[in-house]
């Protein structure tokens, strides 16, 4: 037996508890993270978990009802009644908006007051509290499956962002959403570390997507305003496979696909197998709310169901024991062991964390800017058009020459990102066949 270990062992003196990052990782109410937030849309619930009786939600640290009307109108009210503080998640729904339980007063959609019953007709103090009071509510909007609201001031609600990704031709959509036990921050960052895949869903747990996910490609990552793109550029044998994360602020995330693509065929500009926002309930809880996509630019048909839903998004099923969670863990062990809200100032970030490092760099620039009185960035880039979005795989056959392989990694994923943004401003449907042309060509003069 060794009585004497022999190492250098440091436990004691690093055993205190480091500090979060308070400024972006706070986002409930008048946090300034938070009203950066409250600036923009955001998805608060799947359709189809709005039924006939209102349903209880908590977004950004508020507790609140969502509703639907019986003619069908939805919407976001603050949760307790302002007469006597009575709960609305025991509200009726009607056809002109819901109804306390307690003393049935009625509010539209908006917060007006449409009824105060338990008061006579002409009771003065009943028409001035109508006239002056009203329930808090936000703006809400239902689109392809999902219900969005703004939280924000009144007099700054933007328009609601349309994005290319939202009609893609051949693509069947399915709303999912995926609950996390800890702050948003950390969920978002894994959109801007490409190279996870090749260990958290490959190396460590296996194959969860493919074998060509392990390989460890040339990153490169670009910032453009409130854009962030993250593309890892492997070779597969004889193929090149440039696969592209994209984060916009504040929370909307796309990628490439996750069956369609393993890097041993030929892809030309694949789309994003989710269209998705991570979207924070408190500090300590989000969820990822989104739709897969699936068809002959996204992800194969078969995982149209909510078992392929979470593959996508974490690699892995919800619903296992703990015994497999250690031996194969998805996206959701990664992030959530890290606690409810991670100690960012014990991180050590490497190069490979550039993203990471630039958006919440740029977080932190636009609560300051907003702080000041500025107002906050649009993703729009054409106007008036759907936004132009980069997520994607591409996989070109470029057998290896004698070269620096490495360096002519980084030149493809360069090119093919180039590719695109050349056509960002050309109509949609003429954009996608510049890309696709000026792709197949690369691959042609390559193996001339």
């Amino acid at each position: 037996m060794n009585f004497s270990p022999e190492g250098d062992y440091r436990g004691y003196l690093q055993n205190h508890t480091p500090k979060i990052d308070e400024i972006i990782s706070r986002i409930e109410p008048k946090t300034p993270c938070g009203e950066f937030f409250r600036r923009y849309w955001h998805p608060v619930a799947l359709n189809s978990e709005v039924g006939e009786q209102p349903l209880p939600v908590r977004i950004l640290g508020e507790n609140l009802v969502l509703f639907r009307t019986t003619n069908g109108r939805f919407g976001l009210v603050h949760r307790q009644c302002p007469h006597r503080n009575a709960s609305l998640i025991f509200g009726k729904c009607e056809k002109e908006g819901i109804r306390c339980c307690y003393h049935g007063w009625l509010f539209a959609p908006d917060g007006e007051i449409l009824e105060t019953p338990g008061e006579a007709t002409d009771s003065t103090a009943a028409k001035n509290i109508r006239d002056r009071l009203r329930l808090g509510a936000y703006p809400v909007i239902e689109f392809n499956g999902l219900v969005f609201a703004y939280m924000g001031p009144p007099d700054e609600m933007p328009d609601f962002p349309l994005y290319d990704s939202f009609s893609l031709s051949g693509i069947t959509t399915r709303p999912y959403r995926i609950d996390y036990n800890c702050n948003w921050l950390q969920i978002l960052d894994a959109i801007m570390d490409p190279i996870h895949t090749s260990f958290l869903h490959s190396t460590i747990s296996g194959a969860q997507f493919s074998e060509g996910l392990g390989e460890i490609g040339e990153l490169e990552i670009h910032e453009r305003g409130i854009q962030f793109l993250g593309s890892n550029t492997r070779r597969v044998n004889e193929y090149v496979w440039v696969r592209v994360n994209e984060l916009i602020l504040p929370n909307f995330t796309q990628a490439g696909a996750a069956f369609a693509a393993d890097g041993t065929k030929t892809r030309f500009f694949g789309r994003s197998s989710f269209t998705r926002w991570v979207v924070p309930v408190d500090d300590t809880h989000s969820m990822a709310l989104a739709w897969g996509n699936f068809g002959e630019r996204g992800d194969p048909l078969e995982y149209n169901n909510q078992e392929g839903c979470e593959l996508i998004e974490q690699g892995e099923i919800i619903d296992r024991s703990w015994e497999e969670k250690q031996l194969h863990p998805s996206d959701a062990e990664a992030v959530e062991g890290m606690g409810p809200i991670s100690h960012h100032k014990n991180e050590h970030l490497m190069p490979t964390d550039q993203g990471i490092l630039l958006y919440r760099r740029q977080i932190r620039k636009l609560v300051n800017d907003l702080k000041n009185g500025k107002k906050m960035p649009r993703p729009q880039q054409v106007p008036g058009e759907a936004v132009r979005t980069n997520g994607q795989d591409t996989v070109l056959y470029m057998p290896q020459k004698n070269t620096d392989d490495r360096l002519f990694l980084r030149s493809v994923g360069s090119n093919v990102l180039n590719i695109q943004f050349e056509a960002e401003k050309m109509p949609l449907d003429k954009r996608d066949q510049y890309i696709f042309d000026k792709l197949e060509a690369m691959e042609k003069n390559h193996i001339q």
